[in-house]
């Protein structure tokens, strides 16, 4: 059979994977939204959810306006991006047809989806570590300039062929490019929005401010669970060869043994320091084995898999109870999964894939994490100039979801009439 005969099937077949693989990544705003809403008091919930329904419009637009183009259309190589807009045309027929080594393999709209979704994941990681006390529309307004412009500049230095992709530097779908990104943003606004009111005592004292909704916060968890494989599966990016097939499949097991891995650990490290098994913990543990393994799903085995991912469950609880002694208030653990397990994943990359090398690692880590903190710290310290970035004090007491939204989450509970 003339092997171009067997293109338009792979080609079809690739693109309805990216595209299916997208949906799954999209699913993970609604784990977020219920992550968060689980974990914050019920007086905050409605806010909650308008922030994550929000940002995942301002990514989509964002992106298409702007974002897409600076991270996939920018020289290789290089560290400043080029300026431009919208995504180009779809892949002519023909071309594809012809068939060749340069030839594409999946439709270029499907790539653009794909990129969207992973887009609105960094910022999500943003909305639960200042919730409670941050303005609605001071975060809209960091969510433009993060979806449009921070987070695709670093985007392009690696996935779009700029300075680290050149280094060496390899990230297989995002530990440091999506998760650090976003947690190293939601960590310079957090230095400027201050911790909650009640949150840290003196001498030390950390006081527990409980979620309003547990059985919420660990559905949202087995929704991203679900989310990750589409997260780390789609970044194969194809599956209609039997190398790719074999490796998505291995992807997919990594993904589930990583998360098990640091759910496992997070349960054990929590009850021998708690003499508890915090269930806050056990969730942040599996999202940490997912963050951890995310950077390289594809050479480790899958026991390696799930001792990355484990370690990364241990890191996370220490990292929680570092952040509350440095009263650095992150009412989901956000900085510590996504930020601090963000990290171990990049720098254990080199431990499974021979390829890699722990001083473009670093370089990555470390060019990453300067380019977005400073940029958020800037962008950040502007909204707060211009229209404040934190609540006022009896609106933080009342709830922002009154003073933000204008109704709540559970009148039922609070309506005493």
């Amino acid at each position: 059979m003339d092997s171009t005969a067997l293109i338009p099937v792979q080609y079809g077949l690739d693109t309805l994977y990216f595209v299916l693989c997208g949906a799954l990544v999209m699913w993970m705003a609604a784990g977020f939204a219920m992550l968060e809403s689980g974990l914050v008091r019920a007086k905050n919930t409605a806010e909650i959810l308008t922030k994550n329904i929000v940002l995942y419009a301002v990514a989509s637009i964002m992106y298409l306006l702007i974002g897409y183009y600076i991270m996939y259309s920018s020289p290789e190589g290089g560290i400043l991006p080029s300026l431009g807009f919208l995504i180009g045309d779809e892949n002519a027929v023909d071309v594809v047809a012809a068939g060749g080594e340069d030839a594409p393999y999946y439709s270029a709209r499907a790539d653009f989806f794909f990129q969207i979704v992973f887009a609105a994941t960094a910022m999500s990681v943003v909305s639960g570590a200042v919730a409670e006390r941050m303005k609605l529309w001071a975060f809209i307004a960091f969510a433009v300039v993060m979806t449009g412009f921070i987070y695709p500049i670093q985007g392009f230095w690696k996935w779009g062929g700029g300075f680290l992709d050149a280094a060496g530097f390899m990230d297989f779908a995002g530990s440091g490019i999506v998760h650090m990104a976003g947690a190293t943003a939601a960590l310079a606004g957090v230095l400027l929005l201050g911790p909650r009111k009640g949150r840290y005592g003196p001498n030390g004292q950390v006081n527990a401010i409980p979620g309003a909704n547990m059985p919420l916060a660990a559905l949202g968890t087995f929704i991203l669970w679900l989310g990750w494989f589409g997260f780390n599966g789609g970044s194969q990016l194809r599956v209609s060869t039997l190398e790719d097939a074999n490796a998505v499949a291995q992807v997919f097991v990594n993904t589930n043994m990583a998360a098990a891995g640091g759910l496992i650990a997070a349960l054990i490290t929590a009850r021998l320091l708690f003499g508890k098994s915090d269930l806050t913990m056990i969730l942040n543990g599996a999202l940490a084995g997912l963050v951890a393994i995310t950077a390289e799903p594809l050479t480790p085995s899958a026991l390696q898999a799930t001792l990355i991912g484990g370690v990364g469950g241990v890191l996370v609880v220490f990292s929680i109870l570092a952040l509350d002694k440095l009263k650095l208030d992150d009412p989901v653990g956000a900085i510590s999964v996504h930020g601090v397990v963000g990290l171990w994943g990049v720098l254990v990359v080199p431990l499974t894939n021979a390829e890699a090398s722990f001083g473009a690692q670093l370089l990555g880590a470390a060019s990453i994490f300067a380019w977005v903190f400073i940029a958020s710290l800037i962008v950040w310290s502007i909204i707060k100039m211009v229209m404040g970035l934190r609540v006022s004090e009896e609106e933080e007491y009342e709830g922002v979801d009154i003073a933000e939204c204008g109704l709540e989450a559970y009148p039922e509970f609070t309506n005493k009439k």
